[in-house]
């Protein structure tokens, strides 16, 4: 029998004038970035720590942290790549879903894509992988375009 096993992410950056904004590997034009030492993907990250946490491998600071040169600037797809294959030998997807917070910009022509990517670099099928957005109604950094923040809640089993 199959064990079961959820995990739970959050990651939030602020927003910085002038850096790309990268959301699930898919550049979208915006004047402001997330601000982080990777390319601070917080979708991918999110999802990362949902994984890590599901088996009890710590977050994406243990593995990947800033200290470490090599990840300046590093595709977050690529982490998530490295993650996942990590995983792989042991366990089997069954779905992520997530949620980014972001006032602006409106996002919903971009999901399709994102969901495509984070997919394939799992080597899962897009209906496994839920993407949603939503905004802040206005309140605290988020909702005065200060930051974006991404929850993922994923569910794996053993193989």
């Amino acid at each position: 029998m199959s064990t079961n096993l959820v995990g739970l992410g959050i990651d939030i950056h602020k927003l910085k004038h002038g850096r790309r904004l990268v959301l699930g590997g898919v550049h979208i034009p915006f004047p402001f970035g997330l601000d982080g030492h990777s390319d601070a993907d917080i979708l991918c990250h999110a999802i990362i720590d949902a994984l890590l946490g599901a088996v009890n491998k710590g977050d994406i600071g243990h593995i990947f942290g800033v200290d470490l040169p090599e990840y300046k600037d590093a595709s977050s797809l690529t982490l998530l790549q490295y993650v996942g294959k990590i995983l792989e030998k042991e366990y089997k997807i069954v779905n992520i879903d997530t949620v980014i917070i972001a006032e602006k910009p409106k996002l919903s022509q971009y999901i399709g894509e994102m969901k495509g990517n984070i997919a394939k670099i799992l080597s899962i099928e897009p209906e496994q992988v839920s993407v949603k957005a939503t905004t802040a109604e206005g309140l605290g950094d988020i909702g005065k375009g200060r930051a974006m923040q991404c929850q993922a809640i994923v569910n794996i089993i053993r193989k």
